[in-house]
């Protein structure tokens, strides 16, 4: 499957995803429009736990970082972390920094084209916004290219088995929200398998996977 489209349909979906989560951000971390994401929390915030085990204060990204809920807990777990936080909406990179205020960097960048340097970062995590991505292909280059040899991107998403997931895909080009697509694990374990040197994956619930793609060293 190419997941490849035109710059032009991709600039679409960005403004979609950049006006929805705008809008949603007053409520997404107690309405149900959040709901998924946080389901995801304890899931995410532990392999990156895992990750990182062993460094005392590790350089972390959060990629879609929205209201910065899940940040907020990773350093509640690895207080002396250093770390950054980008988000495509311009309210919810607002309610991250109101929260975070001085314990990490927040931007207002696109996952697809990070404004950060090389091996900049020993973990990464990206929760419940993989599906939005125009061009998953590039994220993951991109997540591979600013992790350090040895680094772990680790994904929270949506998953579906094959027949809803076949529906969910065809009603996708018009949602409002800018959602691209729900992958399979085989689909998951090839895109970010192109960087990655190792790739698990693994079914939470019944609506969820959490992926774990390591850099070689």
């Amino acid at each position: 499957m190419d997941n490849r489209m035109d710059e032009e349909s991709a600039e679409l979906l960005r403004s979609r995803s950049r006006a929805a989560f705008d809008a949603q951000a007053p409520t997404y971390d107690t309405g149900m429009e959040g709901g998924h994401a946080r389901r995801l929390y304890p899931h995410v915030l532990a392999e990156v736990a895992r990750a990182v085990a062993g460094n005392p204060a590790p350089r972390l990204l959060d990629l879609g970082c929205g209201t910065g809920a899940l940040a907020e807990l990773v350093l509640g777990e690895i207080p002396r972390a250093r770390l950054s936080c980008v988000d495509l909406s311009p309210r919810m990179a607002e309610a991250a920094r109101a929260r975070l205020g001085g314990r990490a960097e927040v931007l207002l960048c696109d996952a697809e084209r990070l404004p950060l340097r090389d091996g900049s970062f020993d973990a990464a995590w990206c929760n419940d916004s993989f599906h939005h991505y125009p061009d998953p292909e590039r994220a993951a280059f991109q997540a591979w290219r600013v992790l350090a040899p040895g680094g772990a991107l680790v994904v929270g998403d949506a998953w579906q088995p094959a027949p809803a997931r076949a529906i969910m895909n065809a009603w996708m080009p018009h949602s409002k929200e800018g959602d691209v697509r729900i992958y399979s694990e085989a689909e998951m374990r090839r895109i970010l398998g192109t960087w990655f040197s190792d790739v698990s994956w693994r079914r939470v619930g019944q609506t969820a996977c959490v992926v774990v793609a390591r850099k070689g060293a």
